[in-house]
């Protein structure tokens, strides 16, 4: 074990998937469908990672505007691959997708959350993250964000390759399709990965808007039976 964890393994470690503003706002193409129940969701987990002192490891695709690339999202210097400003606390690092795997050995003592980023969907694609994921340890790994079909299930199978515990929280992870997202969740759950909802971790609260997006669903008020989703304590 290269990098410096407490004495005893963490309970919980939130994995923070991709939570920028082109994936979970809407006007992106890039903008997952049910972005409004999402963002509430994945508030009241930030909410309940801070309350409960929960390490954070959190991802954030990034690409290069250099002419040639045909992806649309997520590119450098825009406001569309900024994090929803929820998912950020104050005491954190931030590391580029620069093809290195270095990473300070006292990292995950000094800061409560760690942003890496990445040129890809599949983290362990990125050296740095590669090497953080599969050397922290940790009871279960908790993860959250978008989206389903792709980020999510590279991030829960390729976690699950490496023995470790993963926990999906269904309702705070974003899709493009129902469809592929159903098929995602199947195969994370039939190689290992427990499926949970938001209360289960965090309680209920009676959150009425995202805090997040501006679009006319997300400032009006939740449908009656969504009203209990997260809250920030």
């Amino acid at each position: 074990m290269i990098l410096k964890s407490p004495e005893k393994p963490r309970r919980y470690f939130l994995i923070d998937i991709d939570t920028q503003r082109d994936f979970l706002l809407a006007g992106s193409d890039a903008c997952i469908r049910n972005h409004r129940e999402v963002l509430a969701h994945i508030r009241r987990v930030m909410a309940w990672a801070r309350h409960e002192h929960i390490p954070i490891i959190s991802t954030a695709e990034v690409y290069r505007n250099n002419g040639r690339t045909t992806i649309g999202h997520c590119i450098d210097g825009t406001d569309g691959q900024r994090k929803i400003p929820y998912t950020l606390l104050w005491n954190r690092a931030s590391f580029p997708a620069d093809g290195m795997n270095i990473l300070p050995a006292d990292l995950l003592r000094a800061h409560r959350q760690v942003i890496l980023h990445k040129r890809c969907i599949d983290p362990f694609d990125e050296p740095r993250l590669d090497r953080l994921l599969s050397e922290v340890q940790a009871d279960e790994f908790i993860l959250i964000g978008a989206g389903t079909e792709d980020a999510i299930k590279a991030t829960a199978l390729g976690l699950l390759q490496r023995g470790k515990n993963v926990q999906v929280v269904v309702d705070a992870v974003g899709s493009r399709s129902r469809t592929e997202a159903k098929l995602a969740l199947r195969k994370m759950e039939t190689k290992g990965a427990k499926l949970t909802v938001t209360k289960n971790l965090a309680g209920v609260s009676h959150l009425r808007q995202v805090g997040a997006c501006d679009c006319e669903n997300c400032r009006g008020r939740a449908k009656p039976g969504a009203a209990k989703i997260g809250r920030e304590d």
